[in-house]
């Protein structure tokens, strides 16, 4: 699994956003400045976090971009959905085919790894609805342990069974 440039700097403007307050605007050069970013990149990612309904552009001289709703209600899925494809999606298989040709993965009938796939990503989303931006801008330690917590309690209650022994 590997996260993009867009998922990591995308998910570090909303907690910058976050930091700021409800109505405390901040411009794409304090975006850009805050994050080390170029103001046209942060607003290709301005862009698709407005058009994912996560955060609001206002006009006008104290204008800038702040949060659409509370960070308590924006879960990292919600952000990592805005900026990337999911781990795992419905055309994956697709991508996976013979190069120079049009077809699919040639074991799309018979796939061991596809499990694995699905699986981790269902695991990793199931993670990432339970933390929201709150969750990631608490500044205290307690607040980064209660995260890890979180993250070890979601993880263990997503595994299987141990398998039964095999017995001769």
């Amino acid at each position: 699994m590997r996260i993009t440039a867009t998922e990591e700097y995308g998910l570090r403007c909303m907690i910058l956003l976050a930091k700021r307050g409800a109505r405390r605007p901040l411009t794409l050069a304090g975006i850009g400045d805050g994050e080390g970013l170029s103001q046209p990149y942060a607003a290709k990612l301005m862009n698709l976090l407005r058009q994912a309904g996560l955060v609001d552009s206002l006009r006008g001289r104290h204008g800038g971009y702040v949060l659409a709703k509370a960070p308590e209600r924006i879960r990292l899925t919600d952000v990592f959905d805005a900026l990337g494809e999911p781990l795992f999606g419905p055309g994956h298989c697709e991508r996976f085919g013979r190069p120079g040709s049009d077809d699919s993965c040639i074991h799309l009938d018979d796939c061991s790894v596809r499990d694995v796939w699905a699986g981790m990503h269902r695991l990793i989303s199931h993670l990432f609805d339970q933390i929201t931006l709150a969750d990631l801008v608490r500044e205290s330690k307690r607040g980064r342990l209660n995260l890890i917590a979180l993250a070890r309690q979601q993880l263990a209650g997503l595994a299987p069974a141990p398998a039964e022994p095999i017995s001769s």
